[in-house]
């Protein structure tokens, strides 16, 4: 995994967790990676992963089984699109709204071209 300077990379390990349960390479209730095994995996400090793992606790994403390690909560994936919903309508649509009237080009432009992606989309699927 290659980590980017725009994002702490705890929270970079908590996106490459959240994308391993969207894609259902890991189900609720399944044992996830160790500390240590994703630690080495991705080349980093076990405290950067902890606190990775910490953060996903918080947000019930995963849970800890006391000796046996973390598993994915029951709706993560749910879970995980609300929150990936909620920051782009707080983060990023205002940043492409901004953009829109700089360029003085009409949502309605937007939203052709948008229906026009998704049919590309559900035909590539």
């Amino acid at each position: 995994m290659e980590f980017n300077n725009t994002q702490a990379i705890y929270l970079q390990i908590a996106d490459y967790v959240c994308h391993k349960i969207q894609q259902q390479e890991w189900r609720e209730d399944e044992k996830i990676a160790s500390v240590r095994e994703m630690a080495v995996a991705l080349e980093v400090n076990p405290h950067t992963v902890m606190r990775a793992f910490d953060h996903l606790q918080q947000q019930d994403i995963i849970y800890i089984k006391r000796g046996m390690g973390y598993y994915v909560s029951k709706n993560a994936p749910q879970k995980i699109l609300q929150a990936m919903k909620q920051q782009f309508m707080e983060e990023e649509l205002p940043t492409l709204f901004r953009k829109l009237i700089l360029m003085d080009t009409d949502i309605k432009d937007i939203v052709s071209r948008f229906d026009d992606f998704k049919k590309t989309i559900s035909t590539t699927r």
